[in-house]
């Protein structure tokens, strides 16, 4: 069976699923942010977040926003201030589990990686989670090991960032 493959940006209808994805991929590790905290990042630049449709069905998101280097959101609290970076902090990208294995959170970087270039951002960050450091790390990104986390992002987090000029390309 085929299904179209869209990316486009989170709309306000969305956020009800894109909460359920992210619930369902943290909720056991305690990362789980909930719904207004969500829309926050959303808020702060919804230029650079996306849902990425698979047939009718939203199967997966990300969310990205201008943060200084070597600083990240509080999962705690929702966004509260909108900063003015050439960073661009990826906070997150999910995939449905179902859907895992496709190239679909590649694709979805591509997209947002583009986006970034387009705007002239100089730097892309994140912090891996979930032993995902060698998904980010194959896709340019360079751990920071220096750079202190909360406890929030888990034991196993790194801080990571590539240059938008080096980032995946489309």
């Amino acid at each position: 069976m085929h299904h179209d493959v869209r990316i486009r940006n989170i709309s306000d209808a969305d956020w009800p699923g894109v909460a359920a994805l992210e619930a369902g991929v943290y909720t056991d590790s305690s990362l789980s942010e909930g719904q207004t905290a969500l829309e926050s990042r959303g808020r702060a630049s919804p230029t650079t977040c996306f849902v990425l449709e698979f047939g009718d069905r939203i199967a997966g998101y990300v969310l990205a926003l201008p943060y200084p280097m070597f600083r990240f959101p509080d999962l705690t609290r929702p966004e509260v201030v909108v900063f003015q970076s050439r960073n661009l902090h990826l906070h997150d990208l999910v995939i449905a589990e179902s859907l895992r294995g496709r190239g679909l959170g590649r694709r979805l970087l591509r997209h947002l990686t583009s986006t970034a270039r387009a705007a002239e951002y100089e730097r892309m960050s994140l912090i891996a989670v979930g032993g995902m450091e060698t998904f980010w790390a194959a896709n340019g990104y360079r751990a920071h090991r220096e750079v202190r986390l909360p406890l929030s992002y888990g034991s196993t987090a790194v801080y990571m960032s590539t240059t938008v000029r080096t980032g995946p390309n489309q």
